[in-house]
Parts: structure tokens; C-alpha cells; sequence
């Protein structure tokens, strides 16, 4: 009986756990969510930045237009940009940021313009990338990967840009995707794995597309709808724009396609896209580098071929309520408690 009784409690004790780790796992989805976060970066600070929407249309800065997180308090360099934003299968938030400050030199922080000299490597040519975790987009821990420190056939990388993560379903694995080049050549979209933990590489780099003409190309940002993966990239191809190519891979076989997407007439990188809540409708969003200040655009489509030019931020549809000159955006979907903590966190009155 006494044998009973203990496999019994044993038995209710699995059972309990199982039903907590499904609770603790469980994600929540579109129908859950009740707003937007947007993550951007300034050229003035090098920092940071957070903005809430409840509409997707108008945004409202976090900390009334100041960095979150400052960028000399987590970056090698003393300054971050590029910064994208995902929410793991795990439940929890994910960050990854370029370790490079431009202007390190004027801001006291080194000696040259760039760590490494400008003939040899190029314009910022850094080495690593900030990674950053969270499960309640307040406190996060960090690190600093240094890709040229990863390989040995990475040693001689002249910069690692604009990383951005997603998860592969086939791999189970999460998936990071950034701009390198080597030495002072063509800028490349390369892909690895990340380790469980989200610290280093679990696979060396490779390739992520092939450009068709020998230029660089930037700043890759891959959404999935349906069986397809849609990635939006820059090409320096007489003028710097976005273009899309597709695949049904998530990091081979895309096809090139030459139209551009941006209705700018001036010079654009940075495309990220992301999602209306409840409705058949994305938003591409693209940092507008090449007009003072810095301002984003945005075009939105339902098909991902035909797009409709919103204009840019507060000069169409398109709201910052209480911030200018923001670079390099990346948005994601946050439930009511989220929105409303993170709100409460920074003295925001803003209800969802």
C-alpha cells in the first residue's frame, strides 16, 4: 500500500510539472495581442530606444525620447545600432544589436576614427555583435560575440552588421543573420546558428544569397507567410533601395527578383516588415538615411507584391508622437500585460 500511495504521488507529481512547463511555454498568439513594440536606435547616442503603439499606426516613445539602455554600458565600443527584436518559442525576448559607435572617436571612446585602419577594413568595420535576453523586456542580460574571435576563417572580417534573428521549425534551432564582409570587400548576408544558452555560433556563417551583380548588399530582414519566406535586403546597386527575393527555404534558393519596393527616391536601408494584429496586412518599414533628419517610411501590402506608400513618420497615416531622427526600426507584437508593465515600468501613461 505504502508502494501505491509513493508511485501515485509520484505520478501526480510528474503530471504537475508537465502542466506547469506547458503553462510556462505556452506562447501566446495574434488573437493575444494588444499592441506593437518598436525598437530603434539614434545616431546622437548610439543608444537603445523603445516606442508602444496600440494601433500600429502611431507611436509613442518609451522614456520620452531617451535610450532605454545606453549603448557604453553594453557594447565594446561603447555604442550600438541596428537593433531587431523576436520572441522565442520559449517565451522569451531576444535582442541583437551592431557593437559599433561611428563616431567613437569625437565621443572620446578611441583615438582613430575606427578601431582598425580605414584603407584595410572600410567604413566602421567592427567585429561584434551585442546579444541581449529578456523575459519581461525589462531587465536583460547581455553579451558581446566577437564574430572575428568565432573561426578561425573569420579573423580577418571587416564588419558584422545588422544581425536579426528567427527561428528555424526544421532545425529547431534559432537563427541569426547579419551583414559581413571580409577584409575591405563586398558586403554579404551570412546566417548561422545560435546555441541554447544565446551566446555564441553553433554553426560557422554561410552564405545566405547570392547577389547576381558584384556589389554589396546590406541588412536582410526574413518574414514567413505561409510556406514562404520573404526577405528584404538593400543592394548598393547604383543607389542603395530595397528589394525582395522568396524562397520556401529559410536560407537558400532565394529568387532574385530586380524590382525595387521602396517608393523613396533617395536612399534607403534597414527594411524590416511587420504584421497588423487581426488583419491579412504587413508593414515594411524602411530608414529613409539619405534626408536630414532621419526619418522612417513605411509601405504596406496584403500579398507582398502590391504595396501602398503610407509616406513617413507624420507625414501620412504614420505617428511619433514624441520622437524625431529614429534609425534602423524592428516592431513586434506584445499582449496587454506586456505592454501595460513595460509602460509602467517608464512612467508612460498609456493604457491598451
Amino acid at each position: 500500500m505504502i508502494i501505491f500511495y509513493r508511485t501515485a504521488a509520484c505520478l501526480i507529481c510528474m503530471l504537475l510539472s508537465i502542466g506547469l512547463c506547458a503553462q510556462q511555454k505556452r506562447q501566446p498568439r495574434e488573437k493575444d495581442m494588444a499592441a506593437y513594440l518598436m525598437v530603434y536606435f539614434k545616431d546622437d547616442t548610439h543608444g537603445l530606444y523603445m516606442a508602444l503603439s496600440k494601433d500600429g499606426y502611431s507611436f509613442t516613445d518609451v522614456n520620452q525620447a531617451k535610450p532605454v539602455i545606453a549603448g557604453d554600458t553594453i557594447a565594446e565600443q561603447k555604442g550600438i545600432r541596428d537593433p531587431h527584436i523576436y520572441r522565442g518559442p520559449d517565451g522569451m525576448f531576444y535582442m541583437a544589436l551592431t557593437d559599433l559607435h561611428i563616431y567613437g572617436q569625437k565621443a572620446g571612446y578611441r583615438n582613430t576614427e575606427w578601431e582598425r585602419d580605414g584603407k584595410a577594413y572600410g567604413w566602421g568595420n567592427n567585429r561584434g555583435l551585442v546579444l541581449m535576453k529578456s523575459k519581461d523586456l525589462i531587465h536583460w542580460s547581455h553579451r558581446v560575440l566577437r564574430v572575428d574571435q568565432s573561426f578561425p576563417e573569420l579573423a580577418d572580417i571587416g564588419c558584422a552588421w545588422a544581425p536579426e534573428l528567427i527561428f528555424d521549425e526544421k532545425e529547431n534551432k534559432l537563427m541569426i543573420y547579419f551583414t559581413m564582409r571580409f577584409a575591405n570587400g563586398k558586403d554579404k548576408l551570412y546566417y548561422a546558428y545560435m546555441d541554447k544558452d544565446f551566446t555564441k555560433f553553433e554553426s560557422q556563417p554561410k552564405l545566405l544569397f547570392q547577389y547576381p551583380k558584384d556589389v554589396s548588399y546590406i541588412d536582410a530582414d526574413i518574414t514567413k507567410v505561409g510556406d514562404r519566406f520573404h526577405m528584404f535586403y538593400v543592394p548598393h546597386d547604383g543607389t542603395s533601395g530595397v528589394k525582395q527575393a522568396v524562397s520556401s527555404s529559410i536560407n537558400k534558393d532565394y529568387e532574385y527578383d530586380d524590382r525595387w519596393y521602396d517608393p523613396e527616391k533617395v536612399g534607403c536601408e534597414a527594411p524590416t516588415v511587420y504584421k497588423r494584429i487581426g488583419e491579412n496586412k504587413w508593414v515594411l518599414i524602411y530608414d529613409i538615411y539619405r534626408i536630414t533628419p532621419h526619418n522612417f517610411g513605411f509601405s504596406e501590402t496584403s500579398d507582398f507584391t502590391n504595396f501602398t506608400n503610407l509616406g513617413r513618420f507624420n507625414e501620412g497615416v504614420m505617428k511619433s508622437t514624441n520622437f524625431s531622427s529614429p534609425k534602423h526600426g524592428a516592431v513586434i507584437h506584445l499582449t496587454k500585460k506586456e505592454a501595460t508593465a513595460l509602460a509602467r515600468n517608464w512612467n508612460l501613461d498609456m493604457k491598451f
